[in-house]
């Protein structure tokens, strides 16, 4: 990527640190853990691709998810969408200015009409199977490699330009709190390419149309409902 003036640098840390559902974006990986991934912890792996629709009250976005360069994560998203998790959501975090950042949504909390807006933004998807939250490890795919790292950031020399899913105008990613391993059902879409978040939140889809709707998305609309309108298949091992 570019390099940054110095001025521009303390601005894209803070717009970073917006993303975190809970807390501060990681700094530095926690390490890869031998149990993450598909086929662990019963969450479902996305086999091939599929096309999401989301409603919400600007109009109508449709999202293509990439199940082979982000296996877990666009799983997760697949399952939590066929759920209704996202049905009546609210865009909780909308940062435009002072230049585009995200829109960023699915705090199951959100639900919630008499919930704050300020007080959204740390909810996670509880399974109802064990009353647990489903928290899903940091996903990323290198070019060159044969899997998905999980629970590593990607940030060191040479690592972000090999990533095959970066962030670009339109990319779909999950937010998480300061543990790469604490995604769960928050996502945000990328209202320009960001390159500084690049290795750090896994990408697991793009926006294919409705980006107009993105762009006129603010802070307390609601996704009415979400959808899987093709693909979608998916598996509990590795694809």
């Amino acid at each position: 990527m570019g390099v940054l003036s110095f001025q521009l640098r303390p601005l894209l840390l803070v717009l970073a640190l917006l993303l975190s559902p809970v807390g501060p974006v990681a700094c530095a990986s926690q390490g890869p853990s031998a149990n993450l991934g598909c086929g662990s912890g019963g969450i479902p792996c996305l086999k091939g691709t599929a096309v999401v629709e989301l409603k919400t009250s600007k109009g109508a976005v449709t999202l293509s998810l990439d199940g082979d360069a982000a296996p877990l994560t666009a799983g997760n998203f697949v399952d939590l969408v066929r759920r209704g998790a996202y049905n009546g959501t609210v865009f909780h975090r909308v940062v435009r200015d002072p230049i585009p950042f995200v829109v960023q949504g699915g705090d199951p909390q959100s639900v919630d009409p008499k919930l704050p807006i300020e007080q959204l933004g740390t909810g996670s998807f509880i399974d109802p199977a064990n009353g647990q939250p489903r928290l899903i490890p940091l996903e990323m795919f290198l070019q060159g490699e044969s899997a998905p790292r999980y629970g590593q950031v990607a940030a060191g020399p040479g690592q972000q330009s090999k990533l095959k899913l970066p962030h670009q105008r339109g990319s779909l990613a999950m937010a998480r709190s300061e543990d790469p391993n604490s995604a769960s059902a928050q996502f945000y879409i990328a209202l320009r390419a960001l390159p500084e978040l690049d290795g750090r939140y896994a990408v697991f889809g793009r926006v294919t149309t409705g980006m107009e709707v993105v762009d006129q998305i603010r802070q307390g609309d609601r996704l009415i409902n979400a959808r899987v309108v093709q693909g979608g298949t998916l598996v509990e091992d590795r694809p």
